[in-house]
């Protein structure tokens, strides 16, 4: 009877009494939206065009689309990760904040050079990075012909928030300690690839 038992209990506990499954959509969505926007800096994961492994960078939000979902950041075009979409078009974009909550979107990619749209959103910061090589050309403004955006298209996105504050967090982590049972501190979410589709159809 005690196998019968064990046999029935899922055996990822944490994730079982985490996981929010009474979120509306709307919900899940602004939740993402707004903690994403609050990080600004994401790693960026493509497969590597030479090696075909994974390799992460970090990037700034520059802007996002198609209700929140959709996200743009600058990238210089003769660097190595446009590259990288060009052979391998699939991306993940991870935020993290000194909290330890989280948000990862797989999607799709590609490289933008609209002039309109890379104006839209430019900063002077971008100068930093790219760079004044002297040639009147490529100096680094919003006309530098380097300058484009990556426009990640989301395909899934998971993440994950506190339900609680820190004091909370703490007891309930020490008494998961105490008795065994999962700590009940965050809201896992999960925005399917059929609920993105159904996003877009809105916005």
């Amino acid at each position: 009877m005690a196998g019968a038992e064990a046999s029935t209990q899922h055996l990822d506990p944490y994730k079982e009494s985490n996981l929010d499954k009474e979120a509306s959509l709307e919900q899940k969505v602004q939740d993402l939206n707004h903690f994403m926007q609050n990080c600004k800096f994401a790693m960026m994961t493509t497969r590597d065009a030479g090696t075909g492994l994974l390799v992460s960078r970090c990037m700034a939000l520059a802007a996002q689309e198609t209700g929140g979902i959709d996200l743009l950041f600058h990238t210089n075009t003769a660097s190595g990760k446009t590259d990288d979409l060009a052979g391998d078009s699939h991306i993940n974009i991870a935020f993290l904040n000194g909290q330890g909550e989280w948000a990862s979107v797989s999607g799709k990619a590609s490289v933008v050079t609209d002039r309109e749209l890379v104006k839209k959103h430019y900063s002077e910061h971008l100068k930093a990075w790219l760079g004044d090589l002297d040639d009147g050309v490529r100096d680094g403004s919003a006309n530098d012909p380097r300058l484009g955006i990556i426009r990640v298209t989301m395909i899934t996105a998971h993440y994950s928030i506190s339900r609680k504050g820190p004091l909370g967090h703490l007891a309930e982590v020490a008494q998961g300690v105490i008795t065994g049972k999962p700590a009940v501190v965050n809201k896992l979410r999960e925005i399917s690839s059929a609920e993105v589709d159904q996003w877009r159809l809105l916005h």
